[in-house]
Parts: C-alpha cells; sequence; structure tokens
C-alpha cells in the first residue's frame, strides 16, 4: 500500500505543480483546459505506475478534476482555498492506495523498487519548493499590499527558494542545528530592515516562519516515508 501511495503523490505533485503551467492555471474554468489538466493528471500516473489500463488511475484522474473544479466554483482562490485542495487530492490517493494496494506491484516499475524513495524524495523537493511558493504567496497576499518593496525583482522569491531547499536537505541529512544556524543569518541580514519599520519587520517574519515551517514539515513526511520504503540509495539520506 506504502509503495502505491508513494507513486501516486510523486505523480500528482508532477502534474499540479511541475507540468501545471501559468496558463493552465489562470484558464481551467474552461472546460477544455480542465479535461487537459485531467489528461496530465491520468498520463503522469500512468507513467509512474507503469501501467496503462487500470480503472483505479482513470478514477483517480476523475476525482482531481472534479476537486479543481469545485474550488473554481466556490472560489476558493486564497491560501485556506489550497490547503483544503490539496487535503482532498491526498484523502482520493490515500483511498485509491488502500482499495487498490497492489498497484504497484502489478505495473512494470515494480522489479526496480530503488524507483520509489528516489519519487519520495522528488515528491518532497517540489512540495517544499513549487507547492512551498505559491502556498505562502497565498498567505502573504493580503499583507503584500501594504509592503513596499524596493529590493531585487523576484529576490523574495528566490530566498524563500534556497531557504526552503537549503532546510530540506538539511532535514534529510540529519543536519538539524544548521536550521537553526539559517535561521539566524537571516534574521541578522534582516535586522536593519526590521528596526525601521515595524510593519515590514512583522511581513518578513510571517512569511520567514511559514517558509520555514513548510520546508521542515515536508523534510519530517518525507523522512517517515523514507522509512516504509527500500533505503534510498544516495549516501547520507538513508534515515
Amino acid at each position: 500500500m506504502i509503495e502505491t501511495f508513494t507513486v501516486l503523490l510523486f505523480a500528482h505533485v508532477l502534474a499540479d505543480f511541475v507540468l501545471q503551467t501559468a496558463w493552465i492555471n489562470t484558464q481551467k474554468r474552461r472546460a477544455p483546459v480542465m479535461l487537459l489538466h485531467g489528461a496530465l493528471v491520468l498520463l503522469c500516473a500512468q507513467v509512474a505506475m507503469g501501467q496503462w489500463a487500470s480503472p483505479w488511475l482513470l478514477a483517480l484522474a476523475v476525482a482531481h478534476v472534479t476537486i479543481d473544479a469545485i474550488k473554481i466554483w466556490k472560489g476558493l482562490h486564497h491560501f485556506r482555498g489550497f490547503i483544503a485542495d490539496q487535503a482532498a487530492h491526498m484523502v482520493t490517493i490515500a483511498a485509491v492506495a488502500v482499495l487498490a494496494p497492489t498497484l504497484w506491484a502489478a505495473g512494470m516499475w515494480a522489479e526496480q523498487p530503488a524507483l520509489l524513495p528516489q519519487m519520495a524524495l522528488a515528491a518532497g523537493l517540489v512540495i517544499s519548493l513549487t507547492a512551498g511558493q505559491y502556498a505562502i504567496a497565498l498567505l502573504m497576499r493580503p499583507h503584500g499590499v501594504r509592503i513596499r518593496n524596493n529590493g531585487l525583482r523576484d529576490g523574495g522569491r528566490q530566498i524563500g527558494l534556497l531557504e526552503r531547499g537549503l532546510i530540506f536537505a538539511l532535514i534529510l541529512l540529519n543536519q538539524p542545528l544548521g536550521v537553526g544556524f539559517l535561521i539566524g543569518s537571516k534574521s541578522i541580514l534582516r535586522f536593519g530592515t526590521a528596526t525601521r519599520d515595524q510593519r515590514t519587520a512583522e511581513y518578513v517574519i510571517i512569511g520567514t516562519l511559514a517558509s520555514f515551517g513548510w520546508a521542515i514539515l515536508t523534510a519530517q513526511a518525507v523522512r517517515a516515508l523514507l522509512v516504509y520504503l527500500p533505503p534510498l540509495e544516495i549516501a547520507g539520506l538513508t534515515p
């Protein structure tokens, strides 16, 4: 069961956060675009699982499109809506893994168990970086209109990607003290800005804690998942 869940999770993040372009995301209200997204969800699941004719994968794609359609219909274009949407997707993935636990074993990649921890690691990295970027942007959007940005273009986005990537790597490498060092370093670098403007200081603190928390929770979830999978054949990353 855990193998099927891992593969479906990897396929989900691939379809939702890697292959789903900004154009698809903004045009999904149109039926043809929504169907295109659903086709990508199905294709990613089929390729990752190594089988093409499973009705479970088709049902999962239909459920995915239904959840996205409800999100659009309800206008849930905010942080809570994003979390609810992704939670619903995780529930459907878990349900398929429980109801059809042998999907992975029946696929053409079943003889390559080393792929499983690699999929888990890749999924975690995408969730930490790409999904995290989108989630934190939604969380901070209501506050952003009150903040004057005099920094580099996309500077905050790049800082967020770097810090979440570093945190994800440090925890997977079993170096949690490095996270504390990273927090301290960012605090020092931001000290001047924070002391001049309380509003900006609070904005930075909220964004930083949210970004760090997202990366930490994602990394810990991946570590927990790796325990039940074959060893990850990369030095230092086997839990």
